[in-house]
Order: structure tokens, then C-alpha cells, then sequence
């Protein structure tokens, strides 16, 4: 394949591979480890706590309101996809939303977006699947031995999945994306299996007509539904994933919007499937209590214990292609950013006989490992990280949006192989529900949005001090950034 002479990249992904990306980043832990908190908090339940069948009063159970956030949180993807779309068949860069900012707004704005999203969410995102592989692995462990391992030993596994892909992705994009093309085969089949085997079996089918909606729609209600988007939203993250890497796909201008519109408009479609089949064999309750294990539980109610084992195991695959698929794009974000002289200058190197930004990736574990530390100390792990950096991701994610609108301005000119349809409609329903959902956020989880907001904010001091009189030097000197 052919090497990109600019940054020594090569061009190995084709529109399987990229398609493979998004739907592998899409489907890890969010479909097995989110429904029961999204039904959790539709109910009007404290999502911060363990609760058995008996504490669950019935009648605040709103199946309809649980489907109708699903179903936001896709529409409102797809939406964000639509815009995606241009912005990437425009400005093919490996970077992701970092290419995109860079172009359209002031650079200040664009480091701090990499900067946030290294030290906030991005990085936070692959500790959180890490965790699901190693829950998962204490759910398939306690089915073959009877008791459950600790939490410091789901520590330990979580963060020996994260330096071990670490290493795996550092021999090269090939290798790496022929595991995506294994392991998304892997979660869809996974998915399917759920699906079919629950509505197979003897099931509660009335649970779809009992307590459809709730009995009022009170500003509680808005609330609630605000706080279950944010679990939903982290469900579907990980569908930009193709565009972290889009200068080592192969014709990117076609491959890149057709994988992204294709990946996320199918994750939909099976996510609402496979709710409706948690909901058919554990019914509403009983979903809230086994939150953590959901999939496993609805298998085990349908088929028995093997079932469960069964698929316990595979979605220890499934998250172990997702942790490696972050680990591989989102490397690229940092090693662009350091390529501009924006992030710190040794992660701009990329090996010269692998041709990957190992130092990126290495130094991406580095501060994984301190994130899954801080949020072991957590009794919910998991929610604790998404709630820590949902706020400002939706702060940045509607920059990201906008983009499309402040680039049709201030580059009328350029070639756009794809354009956002019925614009700017589209892209005006993209940031209302965005806009909402971070307000709602700011809301319900105050302190932990205002400390992703504030590590963010420590970006201006590398910024002023480091990182633009770095760049100030290099175009000084000629070169071109």
C-alpha cells in the first residue's frame, strides 16, 4: 500500500476496514453495560445506587420513555454523523475533530479541544470499556467458580488490557485493522445471538404495554431523560472513530462519510433490537438490578447458565476489540496535535519501521492508568467516569458542529464531495439536543462537569507558555503548520 510522504502514514484502510472502525468503536461496553442505569434513571432512581427487585416500585417503570431516549440518543447521532460527514469528505485528515476545529476556529480553541480531550474524555473513554472487560470477566469467573473476584483485581485487569493492546497496536494499522474486521463481526454476532435467543424463549411480553409512559411529564421528567442521554450518548460514542485515522484510508473522500452514515444508522437499528430483547426476558426490574451484567442475565433467563457464560465471554471480546480500537485512532489525535507543535514534541514521532505513533499510544496508556486509578476509588466506576467528562464533550462536540456552518463561510471555495442535507436544519437540531443535553448535564452533575471543565482549563498555561511560542518559532522559520 502506499505510504503518505508527508508523515510517513500508510494508506492500508479500505471501506471495509473504516466501516469496521466505526461500528467496532460504537459497539463496546455502552449496549451491555448501560440499559439498566438508562431504565434506572427514567424511573426517577437514584443511578448511584445498588438496588434489589422489591426496592423497585412499579409503578414509575416508562418502558416508552426508556425506548424514546434510545431513540433520541441515535437520531440525535445520526444528525451529528450528517455534519461529520462533510467536515471529513472536505478536510481528510487523520486528527478527527481536531483537523476540523483547527481550520475553523482560532488555534487557541483547537488545543484546547486536543488538550480536553486527552486529559478528559477521550482517554477516560477507553478506561471506561477497560472496565467492562474486566466486570464482564468477574461475571464469567464467578459462573465458573462460584464467587466473584475483587475489585482491586478488576483494577489490575482493566489496566493489563490497556498496556497490553497498547503494545499489540504499536506492529502496525494492518494488523490492527484486520482485528477490528474480527472483532466487530464478533460483537455484531454477539448482538444477534442476544436478540434471537431471548425472543426464542418464554418471555414478558407484557412489559411493553405496562407502564408505557410516565404518568406525568413534569420538569423531572426532562431532567431525567437529560441525565439518561448522557449513558445513551456514551452507548453510541465512538462513531467519529474512522476519522481519527482518515490519511490511512484509501479514497477517504468516498470510504470515510459512507462508513459513518452505514455504521451509525445500523448500531441503531440492532441497539433498539437488543433492548427490546433485555426488556422481553428480564422485564423492567429486573433489568435495573443486574445493570452490570444485563446481557449475561437476559441469556442466563432465556437459556440457563451456560448461555449467560457464554455470552459473558463474548463480550469480553467484544470490549477487548473496542479498548483496541480506541487505543489505535485516538493515538492519532495526539500525535497530530504534536505534529503542529501543539502537544508535547516526542509524540510526533512515528516508528520508522511500523510506521504507527507508538509514542502516542504509550503516552495515551501513561494517563489512562492514573484515570483508572482515580475513578477505582469510586463505588460506580463506570458512571463516575462518564459523568466527569460528558460536559465537556458537549461543549466541544457542538464547536465540532458548527464547524460545518463557520467552514462554509470562511472556505466558500473548497471541494465538498459530501454536503450536509437539508442544511441548516440539520445542523440547527444537532445543536439544539446537544445544547440541551449539556445544560441538563451542568444540572444534575455539577461538580463533576466543573472538574473535567477546570483540568481542561489547565491547557492555557502549556498553550501561552510552551505550545504557541513553539509554533510562533516554525513558521518563523518557514515551515509550514
Amino acid at each position: 500500500m502506499s505510504v503518505n510522504p508527508a508523515d510517513g502514514l500508510r494508506r492500508d484502510l479500505g471501506l471495509l476496514e473504516t466501516l469496521s472502525i466505526v461500528v467496532g468503536r460504537i459497539i463496546g461496553s455502552g449496549i451491555f453495560r448501560t440499559p439498566g442505569v438508562v431504565l434506572l434513571i427514567v424511573a426517577g432512581l437514584n443511578s448511584d445506587l445498588d438496588y434489589s427487585r422489591e426496592q423497585i416500585p412499579g409503578t414509575q417503570l416508562s418502558v416508552g420513555l426508556f425506548f424514546l431516549v434510545w431513540i433520541l440518543g441515535g437520531f440525535a447521532t445520526l444528525l451529528g454523523a450528517l455534519c461529520y460527514a462533510e467536515l471529513v469528505a472536505m478536510l481528510p485528515r487523520s486528527g478527527g475533530p481536531y483537523a476540523y476545529l483547527r481550520a475553523a476556529y482560532p488555534e487557541w480553541w483547537t488545543f484546547l479541544r486536543g488538550w480536553a480531550m486527552f486529559f478528559v474524555s477521550e482517554t477516560a473513554a477507553i478506561v471506561g470499556v477497560s472496565i467492562v472487560f474486566a466486570e464482564y470477566g468477574n461475571v464469567l469467573w464467578t459462573a465458573v467458580y462460584g464467587a466473584a473476584y475483587s475489585k482491586t483485581t478488576t483494577t489490575l485487569i482493566a489496566l493489563a488490557l490497556i498496556w497490553g493492546l497498547t503494545f499489540a497496536n504499536s506492529f502496525g494499522v494492518f494488523l490492527s485493522g484486520v482485528m477490528q474486521n474480527i472483532f466487530s463481526g464478533l460483537k455484531l454476532f454477539a448482538l444477534l445471538t442476544i436478540v434471537a435467543v431471548c425472543f426464542s424463549a418464554d418471555g414478558q411480553a407484557g412489559v411493553f404495554t405496562n407502564q408505557l409512559w410516565p404518568e406525568a411529564w413534569t420538569f423531572a421528567t426532562m431532567i431525567a431523560a437529560g441525565e439518561a442521554l448522557r449513558y445513551v450518548f456514551f452507548a453510541y460514542s465512538g462513531w467519529e472513530g474512522a476519522t481519527y485515522v482518515a490519511e490511512e484510508v484509501r479514497n477517504p473522500r468516498r470510504n470515510l462519510p459512507l462508513s459513518l452514515l452505514f455504521g451509525i444508522g445500523g448500531v441503531m437499528i440492532v441497539y433498539l433490537m437488543v433492548n427490546a430483547a433485555y426488556l422481553y426476558q428480564l422485564g423492567a426490574a429486573d433489568a435495573i438490578v443486574a445493570k452490570r451484567g444485563i446481557a449475561a442475565a437476559a441469556m442466563n433467563s432465556a437459556v440457563g447458565a451456560i448461555g449467560g457464560a457464554v455470552i459473558a465471554g463474548i463480550v469480553l471480546l467484544s470490549a477487548f476489540g473496542n479498548v483496541s480500537t480506541q487505543i489505535m485512532v485516538k493515538a492519532r489525535t495526539w500525535h497530530a496535535m504534536a505534529r503542529d507543535g501543539l502537544f508535547f514534541e516526542p509524540v510526533a514521532k512515528v516508528s520508522e519501521r511500523y510506521h504507527t505513533p507508538n509514542r502516542a499510544m504509550w503516552f495515551q496508556a501513561g494517563w489512562a492508568s492514573m484515570l483508572l486509578a482515580w475513578s477505582s476509588s469510586s463505588g460506580n466506576s463506570y458512571e463516575a467516569l462518564i459523568d466527569f467528562f460528558s460536559f465537556t464533550s458537549a461543549v466541544f462536540n457542538i464547536s465540532t458542529f458548527a464547524a460545518v456552518w463557520v467552514l462554509r463561510r470562511k472556505m466558500k471555495d473548497a471541494e465538498r464531495p459530501f454536503k450536509t442535507p437539508l442544511f441548516p436544519i440539520t445542523l440547527g437540531l444537532t445543536l439544539l439536543i446537544h445544547a440541551w443535553f449539556m445544560a441538563v448535564t451542568l444540572y444534575d452533575a455539577p461538580l463533576q462537569s466543573l472538574a473535567g471543565i477546570a483540568l481542561t482549563l489547565t491547557g492555557f498555561a502549556y498553550y501561552y507558555r510552551i505550545a504557541a511560542p513553539r509554533v510562533a518559532a516554525r513558521r518563523a522559520a518557514g515551515e509550514q503548520i
